[in-house]
């Protein structure tokens, strides 16, 4: 696939997605690396710009240069944010909010402490995202619980088979001290992802390395 063409396709795929607006943002493509630019109303807009273009066959790597620009003249305080931010932490269930240190600067959210399972540190990052006035997000939670590495090494290898969208055959997954690495081969940027998605989704983990790549 040409250059030329995966441009097209991921200005379509943009234009398809009905929940955001996708008029001003930029697409540049330079052997199957990405550059996106522009600026969006919301980080959750952002956030859904950059899964639809990783799932788009060809892509082999994003750079992110989107700018939240929220809606109107009117700029939400740091400090009613931070508010925001820990209500709506205290309303889920399966966030931990009480180990959870949240700071906000110029609308950029920073979320440092200690969870137990990777899904609560995703959770809690998706939680804010589309709050009024959040611009960015910093998650610098740290997964924190004992488990072998054999067991996590198990857990990620059945997650990959049992996902439906992935060919799991190129994969290898190692675990050291809480470390998976992802090792191999995958399709497109998209699949990437989600062989990522599912290492961290198995508790223990408290980083990934991935050296898939992207045929």
């Amino acid at each position: 696939m040409t250059d030329k063409q995966l441009r097209l396709d991921i200005i379509d795929e943009l234009d398809f997605e009905p929940s955001i607006d996708a008029a001003d943002i930029g697409v540049a493509v330079d052997q199957g690396v990405v550059t996106l630019t522009g600026h969006v109303r919301s980080y959750s807009d952002k956030l859904t710009a950059m899964d639809i273009v990783e799932n788009v066959v060809g892509v082999r790597a994003i750079a992110d240069e989107i700018e939240v620009r929220p809606i109107g003249a009117h700029i939400t305080a740091d400090d009613e944010i931070a508010k925001r931010i820990a209500n709506t932490l205290r309303w889920h269930t399966s966030i931990p909010d009480e180990r959870i240190h949240v700071t906000v600067s110029k609308g950029r959210v920073s979320l440092e402490g200690d969870v137990e399972w990777r899904y609560q540190a995703d959770a809690a990052e998706r939680a804010i995202a589309k709050l009024t006035g959040v611009t960015g997000i910093d998650n610098d939670l740290k997964v924190r619980p004992a488990v072998s590495a054999e067991d996590v090494a198990d857990r990620i290898r059945k997650a990959l088979m049992r996902d439906a969208e992935l060919d799991a055959s190129g994969i290898r997954v190692a675990v050291q001290d809480g470390i998976v690495t992802l090792k191999g081969n995958v399709r497109y940027l998209g699949e990437r992802r989600s062989a990522e998605r599912a290492a961290w989704a198995a508790p223990g983990v408290t980083k990934v390395v991935d050296d898939l790549a992207v045929q």
